[in-house]
């Protein structure tokens, strides 16, 4: 039986009037495609990624399992060409969520220039620019009785740098709640971003891949943040993971390294670094933390 996400963080959600992507219960997750260009640009990266050998299985690791497309019928009624993805989330317990969109331009070289004005302007008007990278989602599990805090999108788009650095610390604190000015006691830092299986781990690993991979171009991808807080108040592990999507405006590399994603992940890894040596004195990075 299909059904809206109620893990979804970002982008479009369906609904009767709106196309949005859609789950089953055999872990599938089910993604509109955009129409035009963008749609089949976005179906044809996973047709490469998946048959692309130049990748290695390490990397592979970071990318939803990619099933094919076919065509359904949609949130709206109407059958509608989806791609058939993994469903990230479904085998979590209450699971916490960030999608960071990376890159200060999220825009690819063939883009129109109305849509880089548009581009731009968010870019501008967000941390993108500032930073190289920008909050574009999140849900923090707090406890059974009071859910989780999902901030609304009006003050997503207005988080500037100082925002973003309280949101990170918040995502890893025990005491996370809807007060703004309850200062986060960061405790669930070494267990989430900390460790040989942590979120800082498994994005050095992406990032030295960065380094040398010339295949493709990330445009306007986004690092997906996931773990659950119960795992960790029980003394288990936080089952953090990392995950890219959102690959409607990739491109091939032609042989250049993609700066753009590069100097985001980069960013947004030290961000995470300074909060693991506040909380804990240190963070393990086995000698990969260079810039």
């Amino acid at each position: 039986m299909l059904k809206i996400p109620n893990h979804q963080v970002a982008g479009h959600e369906a609904s009767a009037d709106k196309l949005g992507p859609l789950v089953d219960d055999s872990g599938r997750f089910y993604k509109p495609l955009q129409s035009g260009k963008r749609g089949a640009e976005e179906a044809a990266f996973y047709e490469s990624f998946s048959s692309n050998t130049k990748v290695p299985e390490h990397i592979r690791k970071y990318f939803p399992t990619y099933y094919g497309t076919k065509v359904m019928k949609a949130s709206t009624g109407v059958e509608h060409p989806h791609i058939v993805l993994q469903d990230l989330a479904s085998t979590r317990v209450n699971p916490s969520i960030m999608d960071i969109k990376i890159g200060s331009r999220t825009w690819g070289p063939e883009a129109s220039e109305e849509y880089i004005a548009k581009c731009l302007k968010k870019d501008r008007e967000s941390t993108s620019v500032p930073l190289g990278f920008r909050l574009s989602g999140l849900r923090v599990f707090i406890n059974d009785e009071s859910g989780f805090y999902k901030p609304n999108r009006d003050f997503i788009r207005k988080t500037g740098p100082d925002d973003v650095r309280v949101i990170l610390r918040k995502f890893v604190s025990s005491n996370s709640s809807e007060k703004l000015d309850t200062a986060p006691d960061c405790s669930l830092a070494s267990s989430v971003y900390g460790g040989t299986n942590g979120i800082l781990a498994q994005l050095l690993e992406l990032k030295a891949w960065f380094e040398d991979q010339t295949i493709y171009h990330f445009n306007a991808c986004s690092v997906l943040f996931m773990f659950e807080k119960g795992l960790v108040l029980n003394g288990a592990s936080s089952n953090a993971e990392v995950k890219l999507i959102d690959f409607a405006h990739v491109t091939e590399g032609k042989g250049v390294i993609d700066h753009n994603f590069l100097g985001g992940l980069c960013s947004l890894i030290k961000f995470i670094f300074d909060i693991l040596t506040e909380t804990t004195g240190h963070a393990a990075t086995n000698g990969q933390l260079e810039f």
